[in-house]
């Protein structure tokens, strides 16, 4: 693969391997183990499997390495180990690198499901957790110390759309000889700059714009070799949490339109954005791309986008905000984000309903807050949408 070829070209041609047909597109190979021509090769490919070389699907797998090399060569990492799902890549990040008795920072605005591996798995496992306000560069600095392992954060939060300062923390980090992994969900593989700031390993959950489409879990680990073919591969492959060959065939081919994807649903979304600041009906309009988002500077320093989800508060609390869901037409409501179809979400009583009360108050997920991912369908139409919802309060 040429290392001079631009990210589009990548995304199209990247990792390709072929077999002796000479097939146009990527073949699937939906086979869980492989033949070896005698014993003693079966000996030495236990001993050290070649990168054409397989054992076992669980290990790897053609379609699935097409996969790796494809997000690793796009994001800028030298590996990838594709897993079963976006939480299957956050946890085998997290328990292949952390023991009983290592500290871990983090960043305290994340999906509820981060903040269980972190505050209910790791921390019952002897794991000490601190997590701070991800935006506050002082808090980082008292919070990471000497012994420090590991820092985790969302490089923009889900569902407030925090942005943190990922080079400095990175920077701070390793200062003190720790590990940043970075999820990188809501920043998209196109606008992903974890490697850029430095980040160890980058996450993401491939069921969002990966596929995009509504129709495959899955998720990926991105970093060096040294880490991803090392602690991550062994942990993986021995406890299940592999991508299946046959949802690494359907990424790959959702890969050749992901940059136009992308691009076009983060362009509308600037345009909503706009559209929906200052309407008299809505709290405040979070979008990391409009000067009034809080960490705007921070934000279109690291990415020239600001990603595809929108965050506002409706005003009226829970009753107005279930009254203007109900009325929207073409946006539908569920807990997904980063589809083609455009995506409303009630974080306080789906996605972190689970949370203390207190704890959504710090994280400012209100009652009145509203997901909005943005799709592939017209802005003018969707925007229209939102505004017939809105007046309908």
């Amino acid at each position: 693969m040429s290392k001079d070829w631009k990210k589009r070209t990548t995304l199209v041609h990247g990792g390709s391997r072929r077999s002796q047909y000479g097939e146009m597109s990527e073949a699937i190979f939906l086979t869980q183990g492989f033949v070896y021509d005698s014993a003693e090769a079966a000996e030495q490919r236990f001993i050290k499997s070649g990168d054409d070389e397989f054992i076992y699907a669980r290990y790897g797998n053609p379609t699935v390495r097409m996969f790796e090399d494809r997000m690793s060569a796009i994001t800028g990492y030298e590996d990838g180990f594709a897993c079963a799902s976006g939480m299957a890549a956050v946890n085998g990040a997290l328990m292949a690198l952390l023991k009983a008795g290592d500290h871990v920072v983090s960043a305290r605005a994340l999906f509820g499901s981060c903040l269980y591996v972190l505050e209910e798995v790791l921390a019952r496992f002897g794991v000490e957790i601190t997590l701070v306000d991800g935006t506050d560069r002082a808090a980082w600095e008292a919070a990471i110390r000497p012994d420090t392992r590991l820092v985790f954060l969302e490089t923009m939060s889900n569902p407030t759309l925090e942005v943190v300062d990922l080079k400095f923390v990175c920077d701070l980090a390793h200062e003190h000889g720790a590990l940043v992994v970075a999820d990188d969900a809501m920043s998209t593989p196109i606008f992903s700059y974890s490697k850029a700031c430095g980040a160890d390993l980058c996450v993401f959950s491939t069921t969002k714009h990966v596929d995009g489409q509504g129709r495959m879990l899955g998720g990926i680990i991105c970093g060096s070799r040294e880490l991803v073919r090392g602690p991550i591969e062994s942990y993986l492959k021995h406890t299940g949490g592999a991508m299946n060959p046959f949802t690494a065939w359907v990424h790959l081919k959702s890969l050749d339109t992901l940059d136009l994807r992308v691009r076009a649903q983060a362009a509308s979304a600037m345009q909503i954005a706009e559209a929906l600041e200052g309407h008299p009906k809505i709290e405040g309009v979070r979008y990391p791309q409009l000067p009034s988002h809080p960490q705007h500077k921070v934000a279109m320093a690291q990415s020239p986008s600001g990603g595809t989800v929108i965050a506002f508060d409706v005003k009226g609390g829970k009753e107005a905000c279930f009254t203007f869901l109900n009325a929207l037409e073409v946006l539908k409501i569920s807990n997904n984000f980063a589809d083609s179809k455009s995506i409303v979400t009630h974080p306080a009583t789906t996605t972190h309903q689970r949370l203390p009360d207190e704890q959504k108050v710090t994280l400012n997920i209100g009652p009145g807050l509203v997901r909005l991912s943005v799709g592939l369908e017209d802005p003018e139409d969707l925007i229209a949408d939102l505004m017939q919802a809105l007046d309908r309060i």
